[in-house]
């Protein structure tokens, strides 16, 4: 199934660009290319423009007469890591006291800024790719907003990750739509019933530009008053927002707590599912047998993440809920990971963890059995080719946009270096540096400090 879906990825239609721009040799300690194979000692990686024209060892590749040398002594290069799900535009616990409080006194346009801000607080981490699967705002559905984030990135108005948008398209009280209170007036196109009024609504959010129609096919764990077995949408309904995302050359994504829903979503040809809770073996195998691509969001369901949750205002009943998901959580990605399902990194970070802490997802992963090889490639290779990026990223290799991350350690040895900005000594994209923490350099992309929290209580 997934090799015959290939058509509406992105990446099929696009013409390879004329490699233009200086050449840069970037060398290191270590190579991890993102391909699973062996560490390459004293890598060197010429870098032409926005791509990579060379790569392997010392000794094994020409260096360009003229070109400029960027040394990351002791540091172990990996591929720009990627968040797969992911909500910018969320109350993160980083940037606000209270959400629920937030959801209140903040203005869309302000919690368009803030967007932008988490995600660049990501990118100063390394992750230079994130695909944000879509919110809404107290005035309608967030997808404009969104985009115009993603496209001020695209022009060089902002620094920023490069950034996929996804747009909702629910039913009516569905488990996205209680991200907002009950008791909050709907203004606007928020949600659709029936086959019919939800391919309005898929268009309607391609039509504002989203890369990928995010939809809902059970209940879910962060919302109150709902219980994570309620059935979100109805096959034909599936279906139809499926089709239409096709047909608009466009990526379906389906939340999936249940093994119904994840039936529901297999059935419809979804390119995606999110979350890992519920699971039978059958299921799995059916998942496996269509090669669709499952993000785990475990992060987010740890004892760590509830905490934040509680101290950010949540409700007991949501909490308690997470808790009771938390095993189900971890047991289906241990059996997902042996059948040998593709994982690709996703962190389902919005209210919490911290925006920028995204690689604790891959400490998550390690800890369940996960090798850190593997848990590498959930947030490179595998992650780039579930969202139809593959051609141009997730690995260093020649002819692939040059997305790298200096780490200054060894993550096969010990994965948490990733989570320490101390150790994220450089990170590129496309050939240029946007963070440059080596010794003598002091280049972010955010504040250090001097930011704070203005949300009211």
């Amino acid at each position: 199934m997934a090799d015959n879906k290939q058509w509406w990825k992105p990446e099929a239609a696009w013409p390879t660009p004329e490699n233009k721009g200086k050449t840069v040799v970037l060398t290191g300690a270590k190579l991890i290319d993102g391909n699973g194979g062996p560490v390459i000692d004293n890598p060197v990686i010429v870098i032409k423009g926005e791509r990579i024209v060379a790569v392997g060892a010392k000794g094994k590749v020409q260096v360009p007469p003229g070109a400029e040398i960027l040394d990351v002594a002791g540091c172990t290069l990996i591929p720009g890591m990627m968040d797969c799900h992911i909500h910018t535009a969320m109350f993160n616990c980083m940037t606000f006291h209270n959400h629920r409080v937030a959801q209140w006194e903040v203005t869309p346009q302000l919690q368009q800024m803030y967007s932008l801000f988490h995600a660049q607080n990501c990118f100063d981490m390394g992750f230079t790719t994130l695909r944000d699967l879509g919110m809404n705002s107290s005035r309608g559905l967030f997808t404009q907003e969104l985009c115009a984030v993603r496209d001020s990135i695209n022009a060089g108005i902002l620094e920023g990750p490069r950034m996929l948008i996804g747009g909702f398209t629910t039913i009516t009280g569905s488990h996205l739509d209680l991200i907002q209170p009950r008791a909050m007036p709907r203004s606007g196109f928020n949600n659709g019933d029936g086959p019919y009024e939800l391919r309005k609504l898929a268009r309607t959010n391609l039509l504002w530009g989203c890369d990928v129609v995010k939809t809902c096919a059970s209940g879910g764990g962060g919302t109150d008053k709902e219980e994570p077995d309620i059935v979100n949408m109805t096959q034909e309904e599936l279906d139809a927002i499926c089709d239409e995302a096709h047909a608009f050359h466009k990526a379906a994504a389906v939340h999936c707590f249940t093994t119904n829903a994840q039936r529901k979503a297999i059935k419809a040809g979804a390119d995606t599912i999110e979350h890992m809770v519920y699971s039978d073996d059958e299921t799995i195998g059916m998942i496996k047998e269509a090669g669709i691509p499952v993000t785990p969001t475990l992060a987010h369901r740890t004892d760590h993440a509830i905490q934040l949750r509680r101290e950010l205002g949540t409700a007991e009943f949501v909490l308690s809920k997470l808790k009771k998901l938390q095993p189900h959580c971890y047991t289906t990605f241990q059996k997902m990971y042996k059948a040998g399902i593709k994982i690709a990194m996703g962190t389902d970070m919005g209210f919490e963890p911290q925006f920028g802490t995204n690689s604790w997802e891959l400490e998550v992963y390690v800890g369940l059995g996960m090798t850190p090889m593997h848990a590498i490639q959930t947030a490179t290779k595998n992650a780039a080719e579930a969202i139809g990026l593959g051609r141009d990223l997730g690995t260093i290799e020649t002819g692939k946009y040059a997305d790298i991350v200096a780490v200054n350690g060894d993550p096969l040895a010990d994965i948490r270096v990733l989570q320490e900005k101390k150790c994220i000594h450089m990170v590129m994209k496309e050939g240029k540096v946007y963070a440059d923490r080596r010794p003598g350099h002091s280049k972010n992309v955010v504040p250090v400090d001097g930011w704070k929290k203005i949300d009211y209580l």
